[in-house]
């Protein structure tokens, strides 16, 4: 299934820096565009493929919540 993010990127010092909006921690750069875009999609795969085990175990244990006061 394809599915649709929003690619948000900025240039610094040279580099193509960019983010998908739609999924935080996936952060990437490339020399162009074309590689930001390239790069992005393997750091997308790579979390996908790193989520995999954290999906089972939420599905085979409780999980618990809490309210965590910081000052």
């Amino acid at each position: 299934m394809l599915r649709h993010f929003t690619l948000e990127y900025w240039i610094d010092e040279g580099w193509y820096v960019g983010r998908l909006k739609e999924v935080p921690g996936v952060f990437s750069q490339g020399e162009s565009l074309a590689e930001l875009e390239e790069n992005i999609r393997d750091a997308y795969h790579l979390m996908i493929e790193d989520e995999i085990p954290h999906r089972t175990m939420v599905q085979t244990k409780e999980l618990i919540r809490k309210q965590l006061g910081l000052k």
